[in-house]
């Protein structure tokens, strides 16, 4: 098609039409011609439509019809062309086809058709704008008298009739003869024709023209014209200036209109006061509140855009803005504290201050408004505080004398006829304005310098946390309304809710808070309700249910911040906190625990009562979720109170009927039942969160309400899954303190938590994930395992601790069946023992899909080149004991070069001398001062006072300087020494024991249990590998002590009648302990045996020697019956404790891995350290805690977190902490190295560490 017809003018026509108006509201805002014209050839980029419209479409057929064929011709050609290597890639080949069409004769054809054709379609749109224009003036004509506004127009329009608000583009001339048409001398009517001129005109235009000066001066002055059409002309001619101009243009716009408001407020004319109210239906006035929201309105956008623009502009805008809203009566007037400032609009206008709240955002302007508020304008910030200060008062009196202050609220979004403010009204939203200014100031640090305040009605000075006081009792001082769980609100200016968002945004900015919302006088404030029914008396509250639940919101944020908890356990100043004045938790705990028993005659029968509770509880829950928010709370017996409080609700949760099959889980439930299945599971989850800490955990199992927590944990994970709300730290914290006990373990096992994990990991390793798109085979053999499967792997290793093992394997065989079917799925962990790691049959491989895979998962998280390489890294790691200079374990990767793998392979014992690390040569032994001095002190007969304390300060000297020297036969001395001497201390001497005589001195490795025996075969192979055994009967000897060990406690045993696997058993798994002396005393077993009879008096004995108290009579019955070790629930509770005060760093990579302190701290302490430090390391840890006190077990435990923290943070950021805390020794770790740093723990923490120590025979739960 190489011509048109009149039939496809006429459809051009109107396509083009519907182009633009489609595309007019872009063109309208563009300031030039140029700007618009740049729009239109951009139009495909910006606009989704362009493709859509009927112009376009229209032009694709066209030119697809003209030149379609050319194109494939000439990609036919440059195609094969390519194929021979003479044309090469895809833009190569584009680009040639793109300039053989342009240079085509078809293209010229159709490029010199669409010319034509379209001129006369511009043609004829041209021509129909003119004569609507036309058309539009004779119409004007009739009502107003005004010039053709077409006076000053190009001839060249860009615009066609569909344009109503067309821009006029004028020249300089035009431009001058306008601004001297506006001069206020002019006549009326020409002033009016001129404005209707510039309403057109260009803003960008006018504000860079030479006139634009003077024209602002005019502008200014018509702006108090009394006739109203001058200032909504002007107005309308700003507005359009803001939307279409960039910010260093409407700058000056914006100071005009703020500096004619200015003058306006001072002038003499302006005489509006409080008292009077204000009626928007004045003219006056609602033109007035015209200029001063569109002053509102460019405050909002600005911050947008004026980064981009020299700090000068944006500072003239805000000093603009500052020095209209300082403007007020003459000090000495006698109505000036009744003046109506501009403030007052603008708070009707923007009631929430959200102009400030923009202009404080950012750092860049933040600055600026700051520093201009605190130089020239501080006024404005006195006059707000001031005016809070009077709402408090207010709000007080009417608290006071028990009237609502309904006068004094927001009432007016009803009444649009009539719209008018009374006095109070106007105090109050300008009080809400100053409440938001003033919140939004003390989020930011560097606004604390404008206080304090001096205010003419105080003596003293208002600072922040006077402010924030008052923010406090404003809570429930103000007059708020009753929340309801079913309420819906829109906007809320109520002081109340705003103050809460205020205080909120503050406990949000850690930073801040610390410094200003962190003191005894704003908590003091918070609690002021809560004490005042704690001592019955009478309270002036408004709702006093919402202003409980806010209080108790506030106190919930503070406590889940260490600086906020550290306020509310210990005070503002722990060093200096009164005895006789309690700190928050006090407080907290006691309202809670009345609540709890309905014990608040004011809240009797409140049907928000509940969530009252729930708000409280919510707190407490935030600090003893921590260890020492615990310690504060455990003399209040909480978890019993809260245990109760469940007993009574599940009753009553036990007669709410099930819900119907098929509809809403809830939906066939009353409100009544709802509400009681809703506070079941709220104190459950209370509950639930005291297994956040070891000593936590102890208390849970008390209440006996564990199993039930555990299975609402899981049903609520099941829930939440999707949203992968388990990542968080809280629940797998809870995970894996609860594996860390027998009685958490086997709650996990039986609430389907274990079936539920296996059987996801069965999936992931066998099936493969559904949403991963395969875009390539996997290689052979096999690719790395899937990061989810190793998410799965962490769960277990978080979850398989010794006690967990004990209860979920213990006297279970694995099954090691004939055949497997390939949908049998595992659902326990024997299973995947079965399944994954003891593949010893052809049925069990041939009953995976991914062999190799899975198989290497079963024995490590990670896959490496072969199978073989990794087993044999288990075997050898299993079958050889030693610290990190006493075995070499093979890598687990093939190294690069001619011999890959230069590892023997270990199948059968004896094990392959070249994993035995060669001992390094002693040093010479030098005895030195130190040395003698300790030596003469052992072996002097008398034993004057103070003779232990001694030897302590020697033996600290001698491994300062020769760490070395204590070993052998002096360690072994020495510890005899000081256990069989007198007592000197509560801790020396704790546990009275009756006489015991060893038996059975020929006891054979047989009457031992298997696990026993296996252990005896080790610790005696590693004693001969150190030259520590010389005896050919060495493995008699062990036995002989072990032996006699078992029998000597189960004396000291009482018996416990429990489902659990650990109470079933008089021993408790193999006494590493026991060994370790053995080994310290040369082998002597009568030696050793008589050593860990006298150690078994001391106190420490409790803690290093965990078979010392399994079972034991000195321990309270629930704790016996829990099967939780006080090595757990009081040393590991406060290895966490100290570990977030002295490294917060370790503390914060443990919460975010998800595991914790204590579980790897247990493993330590079980296996005294075993294959974790050498043996002298081993000898010291032992000989630290026996010689100078069971607390240095803890110190120790932080010192070892002190040295591993750069590889603790890196193997966080790796997502491998378990793996490395469990699998790695404690490489160039040395005891003697962290004694000065023990010693300045033993400064702060022994006190309550040792009273702590000392209470675990007291039944505290």
């Amino acid at each position: 098609m190489s011509h048109f017809t009149s039939e496809d003018e006429a459809l051009l026509q109107s396509m083009l039409r519907q182009l633009l108006q489609s595309v007019k509201e872009k063109i309208a805002g563009a300031p030039s011609a140029e700007c618009a014209e740049e729009i239109l050839l951009h139009l495909e980029e910006t606009d989704e439509n362009f493709h859509n419209y009927e112009f376009v479409k229209y032009l694709r057929q066209y030119i697809n019809n003209n030149v379609g064929p050319v194109i494939e011709e000439e990609t036919e050609k440059c195609t094969a062309a390519q194929n021979q290597g003479e044309v090469s890639g895809y833009d190569t080949l584009v680009q040639h086809v793109a300039k053989r069409t342009r240079e085509s004769k078809e293209y010229r054809e159709m490029m010199h058709a669409l010319k034509n054709v379209m001129m006369v379609v511009v043609e004829s749109l041209i021509n129909k704008f003119e004569e609507d224009r036309m058309h539009n003036k004779e119409l004007d004509s009739k009502t107003k008298k005004e010039q053709q506004s077409g006076c000053y127009a190009d001839n060249c329009s860009d615009s066609d009739s569909s344009f109503n608000q067309s821009y006029t583009f004028m020249n300089q001339e035009q431009l001058q003869l306008l601004v001297e048409r506006l001069d206020p001398i002019q006549p009326k009517e020409v002033r009016q024709e001129a404005l209707q001129t510039l309403c057109l005109a260009s803003p960008s235009d006018v504000l860079n023209s030479e006139g634009w000066p003077n024209l602002r001066k005019h502008l200014t002055v018509s702006l108090s014209d009394p006739d109203a059409t001058f200032s909504e002309k002007i107005l309308r001619f700003y507005a359009k200036t803001f939307s279409s101009s960039p910010f260093n243009m409407t700058r000056d716009v914006y100071t005009s209109l703020a500096k004619h408001l200015e003058l306006y407020f001072l002038s003499g004319e302006y005489s509006l006061r409080i008292s009077a109210g204000l009626d928007v239906s004045n003219t006056n006035i609602y033109r007035l509140l015209k200029k001063v929201r569109l002053l509102n309105e460019y405050q909002k956008e600005a911050p947008s855009s004026w980064i981009r623009h020299p700090e000068k502009y944006m500072e003239e805008v805000v000093e603009s803005t500052l020095s209209l809203l300082s403007v007020k009566c003459e000090p000495n007037h006698p109505t000036s504290s009744d003046f109506l400032g501009p403030v007052y609009f603008l708070a009707l206008l923007d009631i929430k201050a959200v102009w400030f709240k923009k202009w404080t955002h950012a750092y860049y302007s933040r600055t600026v408004v700051l520093r201009l508020l605190e130089k020239k304008y501080k006024s404005l910030i006195n006059a707000a505080v001031q005016q809070c200060l009077d709402y408090f008062e207010f709000c007080k009196t009417s608290a006071n004398k028990n009237f609502r202050a309904s006068n004094f609220s927001w009432q007016h979004c009803s009444d649009k006829e009539n719209i008018s403010y009374t006095g109070p009204e106007l105090q109050y939203v300008y009080s809400v304005h100053s409440l938001c200014l003033l919140g939004r100031l003390l989020i930011y640090k560097e606004s604390q310098s404008l206080f304090p305040v001096q205010l003419k009605t105080r003596k003293d000075g208002v600072s922040i946390t006077d402010l924030l006081v008052l923010f406090a009792q404003l809570i429930y001082y103000s007059p708020s309304s009753p929340k309801t769980a079913l309420a819906v609100h829109t906007e809320n200016y109520s002081t109340e809710s705003l103050v809460m968002e205020i205080l909120q945004a503050l406990c949000d900015q850690t930073g801040c808070a610390a410094e200003c919302l962190y003191t005894d006088s704003v908590i003091d404030a918070l609690l002021h309700p809560v004490q005042s029914l704690l001592s019955d008396k009478k309270v002036h509250i408004n709702c006093l249910e919402t202003t409980l639940t806010d209080v108790a919101d506030i106190l919930a944020r503070i406590a889940a911040v260490e600086d906020g908890l550290s306020v509310l356990l210990y005070g503002e100043n722990e060093k200096t906190a009164k005895e006789d004045s309690p700190t928050a938790v006090h407080v907290i705990v006691q309202f809670t625990k009345r609540l709890l028993r309905d014990d608040i005659s004011l809240l009797s029968g409140s049907e928000l009562l509940p969530v009252v509770k729930g708000a409280f509880i919510f707190v407490c829950r935030q600090m003893y979720r921590t260890c020492e928010g615990l310690q504060m709370l455990i003399p209040y017996g909480l978890h019993e109170s809260i245990a109760e409080a469940w007993k009574k609700t599940s009753l009553l949760s036990e007669r709410v009927p099930t819900p119907t099959t098929g509809a809403d889980s809830t939906s066939s439930l009353s409100l009544e039942s709802k509400n009681i299945l809703l506070w079941e599971e709220t104190l459950l989850d209370a509950l639930l969160n005291f297994s956040a800490t070891p000593k936590g955990l102890l208390l849970l199992h008390s209440t006996g309400a564990m199993n039930d927590c555990v299975n609402f944990m899981v049903s609520s994970l099941s829930k939440t899954l999707q949203t992968d709300e388990y990542e968080e730290f809280g629940s797998k914290a809870i995970v894996t303190q609860m594996a860390t006990t027998p009685a958490g373990a086997v709650a996990l096992q039986s609430s389907g938590f274990i079936k539920t994990l296996v059987t996801e990991l069965w999936a992931l390793l066998e099936c493969g994930k559904d949403d991963v798109r395969i875009t390539r085979p996997k290689s052979t053999p096999v690719d790395p395992i899937d990061s989810s499967c190793q998410k799965s792997f962490l769960s277990l290793i978080n979850l398989l601790t010794y006690p967990a093992v004990l209860e979920l394997l213990s006297k279970q065989d694995i099954p090691n069946k004939p055949t497997y079917s390939l949908r049998e799925v595992p659902t326990a962990i024997i299973d995947i023992i079965d399944r994954l790691i003891i593949l010893n049959s052809d049925a069990k491989i041939h009953s995976l899909f991914s062999y190799e895979q899975s198989h290497t998962f079963g024995l490590r998280d990670f896959i490496i080149d072969s199978l073989s390489v990794e087993r044999n890294h288990v075997l050898v790691r299993i079958n050889l004991i030693g610290g990190p200079q006493e075995r070499i374990l093979p890598s687990r990767v093939l190294d690069e070069g001619s011999d890959p793998y230069p590892w023997p392979m270990f199948s059968s014992l004896p094990l392959p001398k070249c994993y035995l690390a060669e001992l390094p040569r002693k040093a010479e032994f030098k005895q030195g001062k130190d040395l003698d001095k300790l030596l003469s002190l052992l072996k002097s007969p008398e034993k004057p006072t103070g003779w232990t304390e001694m030897c302590r300060k020697q033996f600290c000297k001698v491994m300062k300087a020769r760490p070395d020297n204590i070993s052998g036969t002096i360690l072994a001395e020495l510890l005899e020494k000081l256990v069989s001497h007198l007592p000197e201390s509560q801790w020396d001497w704790y546990f009275s024991t009756g006489d015991y005589k060893a038996v059975d001195a020929d006891v054979k490795k047989e009457n031992l249990s298997s696990v026993q025996q296996l252990g005896v075969e080790m610790t005696v192979r590693y004693g001969k590998y150190l030259n520590l055994l010389k005896e050919p009967r060495a493995e008699d000897g062990l036995c002989f002590v072990l032996m006699n060990c078992e029998r000597f406690l189960k004396e000291q045993q009482r018996t416990v009648v429990s489902s659990l696997c650990c109470l079933q058993e008089h021993d408790a798994g193999y006494d590493w302990f026991a060994s370790s002396v053995f080994l310290i005393m040369a082998g002597d077993g009568e030696r050793t045996l008589k050593f860990l009879q006298q150690f078994s008096h001391h106190l420490t004995s409790a803690f290093l020697w965990p078979p010392r108290l399994h079972l034991s009579i000195h321990l309270p019955v629930a704790t016996v019956e829990s099967g939780i070790h006080p090595a757990y629930f009081c040393s590991a509770h406060h290895i966490e404790m100290l570990l977030k005060a002295e490294l917060p760093l370790v503390s914060s990579a443990f919460h975010i891995a998800g595991f914790t302190p204590s579980q790897i701290c247990l493993v330590w302490i079980t296996q005294c350290f075993w294959n974790y430090m050498d043996w002298i390391e081993i000898c010291h840890y032992i000989a630290l805690c026996i010689l100078l006190g069971p607390d240095y077990q803890v110190y120790m435990c932080i010192s070892v977190f002190r040295h591993l923290q750069q590889d603790i943070l890196k193997h966080t950021e790796a997502k491998d902490l378990q793996i490395f805390l469990k699998e790695e020794a404690l490489h160039e770790f040395r005891v003697s190295d962290y004694l000065e740093y023990m010693e300045s723990l033993e400064a702060i923490y022994r006190p309550m560490l040792l009273k702590e120590m000392s209470s675990i025979r007291e039944q505290n739960t």
